[in-house]
This record gives C-alpha cells, sequence and structure tokens, in this order.
C-alpha cells in the first residue's frame, strides 16, 4: 500500500487552512460528508493530499452508523490521550487492488455508493485512525472533472516522507505496524502529538513550524 492522505482534525469551518494558503499552498476543493457529520479544505500534491477535518453535524458524527469511527471523539477530545490524526492508505500503483493489509472493519458512509467501503483499522484513540481506500488513486491520476490545483507557490510537488509523533506507549495496534512497512512512514514516541511532512525528498533542508495552531511542521 501507499499514502493516499492525512488529516489533522481542526476547529469549526477549518480557519487553520489559512495559514496553509499564506504559506504558499493553493487549495482544493472542499468536502461535507453528509451522514458522517464532518466537513473539510483540503490541499493536493502530485502522489497525495492533506485534509483539514472539523465537525459540522455532532448528531450525525454520534449516529449509530459514524460512531464506530470515533471521528465525534477525535474531534471534541483534545489531549495526548487522543490522535487528531488520521492516515489513509490505498493500494500501491501498479500492484493488484485487494483488501487492506491490516486488521479492519467495513464502514459504508452515506457519501459513498453502495458499492464502495472504507476499511478502518482497529485501533485505540491513542493512535492515527488507520483507514484504507481500495478504489482510490493519485492525484494526479484523476479524472478531469474531478482534477484537482497541483501547483503552488512553494513549488511542492509530491509528499515523500511522513512522521508521526505520538504519546502513546502501548503495543501498537496492527495497522500501526502495518504502516510503518510503507516507505517514507515513520512512527515515533514523544511527548506530544505531532506531524512532520516532508516533500520531494527535502532537498533544501528547510522547514516551517505551524505549531501552536496546527501539530503540523513541513520539511523541504
Amino acid at each position: 500500500m501507499e499514502l493516499d492522505h492525512i488529516f489533522i482534525c481542526v476547529t469549526e469551518k477549518a480557519p487553520e487552512g489559512d495559514l496553509l494558503t499564506a504559506f504558499g499552498l493553493t487549495e482544493g476543493s472542499a468536502n461535507t460528508h453528509p451522514g458522517q457529520g464532518t466537513a473539510n479544505r483540503r490541499f493536493f500534491f502530485h502522489n497525495a493530499f492533506i485534509e483539514l477535518l472539523y465537525l459540522n453535524d455532532p448528531q450525525e458524527a454520534g449516529s449509530e452508523l459514524t460512531r464506530p469511527t470515533m471521528l465525534l471523539e477525535r474531534l471534541t477530545q483534545c489531549g495526548a490521550g487522543v490522535s487528531p490524526f488520521g492516515v489513509c492508505f490505498r493500494p500501491e500503483a501498479g500492484k493488484k487492488r485487494g483488501p487492506a493489509p491490516f486488521k479492519s472493519w467495513d464502514y459504508h458512509p452515506q457519501y459513498l455508493p453502495e458499492t464502495l467501503r472504507v476499511e478502518v483499522g482497529e485501533s485505540p484513540l491513542s493512535e492515527p485512525m488507520w483507514f484504507y481506500l481500495g478504489f482510490a488513486a493519485r492525484p494526479d491520476q484523476a479524472a478531469p472533472e474531478r482534477a484537482q490545483p497541483l501547483a503552488h507557490a512553494t513549488g511542492f510537488r509530491e509528499i515523500t516522507r511522513v512522521r508521526v509523533t505520538s504519546p502513546n506507549r502501548e503495543t501498537p495496534s496492527d495497522a500501526a505496524i502495518q504502516a510503518t512497512t510503507v516507505s517514507g512512514f515513520e512512527m515515533t514516541v514523544g511527548d506530544e502529538n505531532l506531524l512532520e511532512i516532508g516533500f520531494d525528498h527535502e532537498r533544501e533542508g528547510k522547514h516551517h513550524d505551524f505549531r501552536p495552531h496546527l501539530p503540523l511542521v513541513f520539511r523541504w
């Protein structure tokens, strides 16, 4: 599998996205998720994208359908015991498409066609939400009607490294173990939840820290 996208739980309407546009990223289209009670702002690169996810309907997020995802808890409970991140994988390009290579359960949200599913990893709130989209593809391979802006003033093209730091010291879930087998993906233990994203193999040796507004560091 390979990285499809990463989400960060943010506040209502995701004003944190303005930090990314001010930095020089071009914003793509936003989504709402009917029946799930969430919405987002998104920033696309050639091989993956960043999603800022926020709560827009607590009743839907707490519904019988959505409750098992624990998205409501991630979006409303701050602290070291709850990871604000979600990491989505897809089948590796050129490889046969199959089920998620980690222990998971099938989630059929209302906003997807009945034939499609999200495979959600079995993991605690202290870890990122792990999930797998067997039908997903690279943003730069999207059909014309679904194409997103990929050019940024920063010149960033691809996400080539992701490091998730977490205070979680429990035995990692099967999904977390499988995630660390993906090229360029790392997990470390630290004092806080932090997401570091490296672009284009970090050739320039530069970085930008979005804390305290976002638990996010860019490296390029």
